[in-house]
């Protein structure tokens, strides 16, 4: 069976090598004579794979040891409540950084726990830059910063981080990595708590990864759910109840490819060629727009309009006819939006780009 190159913003597409790894193991994983899908949690089996699993990942973003590492269940969107339940610790504000809908979501949920400075914002723009650094407004007396280094939707990107010191304030820096996670090296010791849906850039729908400085748990909000508690994840590794063990599994494979693959810093060059190869054809052409100012172009979620709405369906129509799918923007934007994430090929990324300019050259 041919397959096709896959866009989608997530779930996401996944290294074939993986998908072929895992069918080979689905009925019988190495000699077990068991599915990983029916392993215990608790089995030895099953303990190994999550033992590597964590290992490599320690390993492929350099985390100190001074960190825990937690598979969570919830997605992301469950760390919009946990990092203000766990991370205020006695205070009653946060900052937050407001770059689009994922963001606008984490503010949101925290606003239901404390009291919420913007610290900076690009709604001014339709949330199509990253706010400089030096324009960010911090409540010295809170909490912890968050920022979202990469918007999903949107298609913006921090090409650089965050450094709460240099606004003259000594507080955790909290990232929502979901859409950017192992894209690029990583240097986690600059952050006190990082979260990342895994159904991007690590594996299936289902896990969440959360990197959290082990002294800034331990100190939960009054009435906060055990299940909420990160610091009962960590005494526990992640085990105090069942956790998502095939999406552990995959992402575990998925790990072991970057490896092979060179590292994150390996990744980053192959991710830097994707997105030059889109953006070069976007910025030579009128036929498409790229709304995002080109200093903040996220290289996982290359968003574009046609100069001509009225062509939007036929050119999905025609995408698809190509292999091409899961091209249409998010319905609160609209156009198009093309993800590239570390699993999607250059052959990928360049059988889109010839198709794009063919498109264009016929209709403009």
């Amino acid at each position: 069976m041919e397959r096709i190159f896959n866009f989608s913003a997530g779930p996401a597409v996944l290294p074939v090598e993986v998908l072929q790894r895992a069918r080979d193991e689905l009925l019988d994983w190495h000699g077990s004579g068991m599915s990983v899908m029916e392993m215990s949690h608790r089995g030895k089996e099953f303990m190994s794979i999550a033992a590597k699993t964590e290992a490599d990942l320690r390993e492929l973003a350099g985390i100190p040891d001074n960190y825990k590492v937690l598979f969570l269940s919830g997605g992301a969107s469950a760390q919009f409540a946990m990092v203000p339940m766990n991370l205020l610790r006695g205070k009653t504000s946060a900052n937050y950084v407001s770059t689009g809908e994922w963001s606008r979501k984490a503010i949101k949920e925290a606003r239901k726990y404390c009291a919420v400075n913007i610290a900076a914002t690009s709604e001014d723009a339709n949330f199509t830059y990253a706010p400089a650094q030096d324009t960010w407004k911090i409540d010295a007396n809170a909490a912890y910063v968050h920022y979202t280094p990469n918007e999903t939707i949107g298609g913006v990107e921090f090409g650089w981080t965050p450094d709460p010191a240099r606004l003259g304030v000594d507080m955790p820096l909290v990232a929502d990595m979901s859409s950017s996670f192992l894209s690029r090296p990583l240097d986690v010791a600059r952050f006190g708590l990082i979260y990342a849906g895994a159904q991007k850039n690590v594996g299936p729908a289902g896990l969440c990864i959360v990197i959290v400085r082990e002294d800034l748990i331990g100190m939960p909000l009054a009435g906060t759910p055990t299940m909420f508690d990160y610091k009962i994840h960590a005494d526990s590794d992640s085990m105090y109840n069942t956790p998502p063990t095939y999406p552990m599994y995959i992402s575990g494979l998925v790990l072991e490819w970057l490896k092979e693959k060179g590292g994150l810093e390996a990744m980053e060059k192959i991710n830097i060629a994707k997105a030059a190869l889109l953006y070069d054809l976007l910025d030579t052409t009128d036929f498409y727009r790229c709304p995002v100012a080109r200093q903040d172009r996220s290289r996982m979620n290359v968003p574009f309009t046609l100069k001509n709405p009225s062509l939007d369906e036929e050119f999905l129509k025609q995408a698809k006819a190509r292999g091409l799918v899961q091209l249409k923007g998010h319905r609160s934007v609209g156009g198009m939006r093309a993800s590239i994430y570390n699993a999607m090929p250059l052959d990928g990324v360049r059988a889109l780009a010839e198709f794009m300019k063919e498109f264009a050259d016929k209709h403009a």
